[in-house]
């Protein structure tokens, strides 16, 4: 199951630069992932300040 961006995330943009696939884009308000694009490795999950990826 791909990871999903919470309502935590503070639009730093450390999660997007991780992302070997280039999955994570700038929202709205907040980052978002793509699901279809995701591979579930958790690189966004480690460098998120807030613990805003969640798988």
């Amino acid at each position: 199951m791909a990871y999903k961006i919470t309502d935590a995330c503070i639009s730093c943009g450390a999660c997007e630069s991780e992302c070997p696939v280039e999955a994570i884009s700038q929202g709205d308000s907040i980052y978002v992932i793509n699901d279809a694009t995701c591979i579930d490795c958790g690189a966004c999950a480690g460098v998120c300040p807030v613990d805003a990826p969640q798988a």
